[in-house]
């Protein structure tokens, strides 16, 4: 117990035979359980975690039968802690990356009541850029952007992170078995929350890195994948808080600012067609090209400024 508050750690495991035994041994004694989900493993991720459940007996272990991806593990374990009515479930990874003594941190503001969701945010601790290699902090950093447009909560800046807590009440609102199954599972669990008003919190961690983990993120294959699915999760959010639960403007003003850009696209090719094959530039495809641009970036950041107003007081 933690302040009177039960707790469950799920920890995905894919291949962690030499960092799993690490991450258990080394939990906090206020976990009432760990629930260690292996992703069909090729290794013997498994039998590492049943000796220590031999030791340690409040480790659960779960076993997928073909591996679904570090999202589906996380599904899977937190159906099992919701279904056994934990106050507060964590998320600690099986390589190692988090730092269990930053724990209580990560789940106080879950256990006090002020946030539904805690996410730990690697990006800005102290001297990151140089902890962190540089590939991975910029396409975090990049994705982060994108799901704050997305999600609607913009003081959420590491959007990555899967050092995370969740209130018992927001596992029982949400579907989880419509979660994302790959690395995008953050990003569209964030989205899921703020259609039903949850409020989420930043918790500033320590970057864990060079630890022996074997990282299975391929950014070039990554990025595409969750951008995509970030744009479908930006539309659904909006269809679903601002049209079917409440009313909005600010979809008018998306609708009408993704039209202009749209628009300006085929524009601006038409510009530099004409100035490249002739030599001069057509004046009305010029200032159709200004309006359609200048319009459509005005109506962009009035939506955007909208939805930060709509979500501010989702900030946990």
């Amino acid at each position: 117990m933690y302040k009177d508050k039960s707790v469950c750690v799920v920890v995905p495991a894919y291949n962690e035979s030499s960092q799993i035994g690490k991450v258990l041994s080394t939990m906090p004694d206020f976990v009432d359980k760990i629930v260690v989900v292996d992703d069909a493993s090729k290794d013997d991720t498994v039998d590492v975690a049943r000796q220590y459940q031999d030791k340690i007996g409040k480790i659960e272990v779960i076993q997928h039968e073909t591996n679904q991806g570090v999202g589906a593990a996380i599904s899977t374990g937190y159906i099992w802690a919701r279904d056994k009515a934990y106050d507060v479930t964590a998320v600690m990874a099986g390589d190692g990356q988090m730092d269990p003594l930053e724990l209580g941190k990560v789940i106080d503001p879950v256990v006090d009541g002020s946030a539904d969701y805690v996410k730990g945010n690697r990006l800005f601790y102290g001297d990151a850029w140089n902890m962190i290699p540089h590939y991975r902090y910029l396409g975090n950093s990049f994705l982060s952007l994108m799901t704050k447009i997305a999600s609607g909560y913009w003081h959420i800046a590491d959007s990555q992170s899967g050092y995370t807590a969740i209130s018992l009440i927001a596992l029982k609102r949400i579907n989880l078995d419509k979660i994302y199954n790959d690395y995008g599972m953050p990003n569209d669990l964030l989205i899921k929350l703020n259609q039903y008003d949850f409020r989420v919190c930043d918790v500033h961690i320590r970057p864990v890195y060079n630890v022996g983990e074997k990282s299975g993120i391929k950014l070039m294959r990554v990025i595409p994948r969750i951008s995509w699915l970030l744009f479908k999760g930006f539309w659904r959010r909006l269809i679903f808080k601002y049209v079917i639960k409440d009313f909005h403007p600010l979809v008018f003003f998306y609708l009408l600012s993704f039209l202009l850009l749209i628009v300006s696209v085929p524009l601006a090719f038409r510009l530099f067609y004409m100035w490249a094959t002739y030599g001069n530039i057509p004046a009305i495809n010029t200032m159709a090209l200004i309006f359609t641009l200048i319009s459509g970036l005005q109506t962009l950041f009035f939506g955007m400024w909208f939805d930060m107003e709509y979500n501010k007081n989702l900030k946990g």
